[in-house]
This record gives C-alpha cells, structure tokens and sequence, in this order.
C-alpha cells in the first residue's frame, strides 16, 4: 500500500471518529492493571475528537470520577460517564448502589460479569482470569439472575425497575444467552427502553440467531471489537467474523466498542481506529460505520447532544 493510500485510509478513519462514542473501555484505576486512567483517555479522546467515553470497571461505579472530570476539565471534548456491573464488590443484585449509580449519572447497568455464573463456569475452561483475584481479592461468587425454577428473581426485578424509572441501559454482561432472553423479555415488560447485548462473541454462548432475535426485540447488540482485530491481545474472532455478527444483528442496531485499556495491549483508541479500518475493509461505507461507533451509541445511552456538539463545533 502505497505511503499516498495509506494516508487517505488514515485521514479517511480521522474523519469517521469526529463524534465517537467508546460505550465500554477499561480505563483504570482499578484493582487490575490499566495502561491508561480515565482523565488520560478523556484527554486522548478529546484530541481525536470523540464526543464521549463510558467507562466500565467490574468492581465500581465511576460516577463520582467521571463528576470530577468534567468539573475541572471542562475544555475536554470527550464527555465522561460510567457504568456500573452488579458483581460482588457493589452487593450483585443491589438496589441501592443502581439507585446512587443513577442520582450521579451513570448510563449503564450491567448484569454480573465476572460472578455471573456462566462466567464461572466459562472460566473453568478458559485461560483466563481475573487479574487480581488471588493476589488482592477473593474469587468470586455467583451472582444468578434466574431461581430455581428458571425466572427471573425477584432482586433482579428490583433492579430491572429501576433501571426503567432512571431510563437508564440495560446490559446483558457476561450471563448465558438464554439468561439475556429472559432478563431482556422481563425488562421490556417492566419498561425498560435502553437494552445492550454484551459481546455475543465470546463467553455468553450465541449463535448468529441469537444476535439476529435479540436485535429483533430492539436491543443494541455491542461488539468488543478487542476480539477481532490484529495487535489486540484479546482476539478470539477470524476478522471477517464481524461481517457475520454486524449483518446479523444489521447496521442500524450494532455498536462497536473498544472493550480495552488493560496493560499489553493496543491502547482504546488504537482499538477504534483498527476496529474502523476493519469495517472499511470489509466493505462498509463511511456513514454505516460512523453509525456503528457513534450514532447507535448516542441513541442507546441517550448521548445524542454530545454528539451533536461535538459535529456542530466541527462543521464551524
């Protein structure tokens, strides 16, 4: 590829990540070893024109971090907010911290990660596992989100209402496909609007039907694009894979994220940029992939402003 090529694909992927959206990055600090911290990627992101970051730690909400970021650097571009996962350390199915996690402005809940059990028994067969579950804390203990008699608890209907009066998202996380189909079917019924399936390529079991039906019932289905793409420690998908996981689910109801900030690897933004070049190569136009890394984002965790000042300040 020729130096003239390969500057136009560059300045080609500059132009599709003015008004960004990386919904799911592990910037730190966190009990695991980060390569970056929240305000260093803020920073970076800004740079490259992002309208905003959603971090995602599975120990903590980062309200009260991303509250002081954007009181003392409001020249920032990128806008800061945060998830929060409903493992061990925040009580799993607790009310009170997605109730605190919503008055600070959180965007997120999650469904159990790391103690969901799927994820427990997935880890028995992987090579992976927490970074510093032997060194700092304790394994992990389940957190199930179905009884006994396979419906949903109530505690996770506890939640689950919640999460509808805050209108805030609803992510799937590291539980089984067939969990998400139940929790999912039990959030819509309690008024849920904002859904996120997690990373269907890895750990939680779906097929292609799957990210097709579970686009259908109008979740946004989010991909780690860390799993696909070249230089990234993390990958577990063929490239073309994600051709096959974006037409199930179709343009309009995936997001791409770069689910990274973890120590040796590409940097998050390194992630996106890779992430975009790859839906170039497989032959996605500019707008539909600008759509999968900002547009779908904005609408699933109501950011569309951020994205629009960020466009609008670019067009002047």
């Amino acid at each position: 590829m020729s130096v003239t090529t390969t500057d136009a694909i560059e300045a080609r992927i500059d132009r599709i990540l003015i008004g960004a959206i990386d919904p799911h990055v592990h910037s730190g600090p966190s009990i695991a070893p980060r390569a970056i911290d929240h305000l260093e990627l803020a920073q970076e992101y800004s740079r490259a024109g992002f309208a905003a970051m959603i971090t995602k730690d599975h120990d903590y909400s980062g309200v009260m971090t991303a509250a002081l970021i954007s009181k003392h650097h409001p020249e920032l571009r990128t806008k800061v907010y945060s998830s929060l996962v409903l493992n061990n350390v925040v009580g799993g199915m607790n009310p009170y911290a997605v109730e605190h996690h919503a008055a600070m402005g959180g965007k997120i809940v999650f469904m159990p990660t790391l103690a969901a059990e799927n994820h427990l028994r997935w880890e028995k067969t992987s090579s992976w596992s927490h970074p510093a579950s032997t060194q700092k804390m304790r394994p992990a203990a389940p957190v199930p989100v179905l009884d006994a008699n396979g419906k949903v608890r109530d505690d996770v209907k506890q939640v689950l209402d919640i999460i509808a009066r805050t209108d805030m998202a609803l992510a799937s996380g590291h539980i089984h496909v067939s969990e998400t189909w139940l929790v999912f079917e039990e959030a819509q019924r309690r008024g849920v609007r904002r859904l996120v399936f997690t990373h269907p390529e890895e750990i939680v079991g779906a097929s292609l039907n799957d990210v097709r039906g579970i686009a259908a019932m109008g979740a946004f289905v989010e991909h780690s694009i860390c799993m696909f793409i070249e230089g990234s420690k993390f990958k577990v998908c063929e490239e073309a894979d994600l051709r096959g996981q974006i037409d199930a689910a179709g343009v309009g109801q995936t997001i791409l994220a770069s689910d990274l900030g973890q120590t040796g690897t590409i940097s998050p933004l390194e992630g996106m940029r890779r992430g975009v070049q790859l839906c170039i190569t497989l032959g996605y136009d500019d707008d539909q992939i600008h759509q999968m890394v900002s547009a779908n984002a904005a609408r699933a965790f109501g950011l569309e402003n951020d994205v629009a000042r960020v466009l609008d300040a670019g067009a002047h």
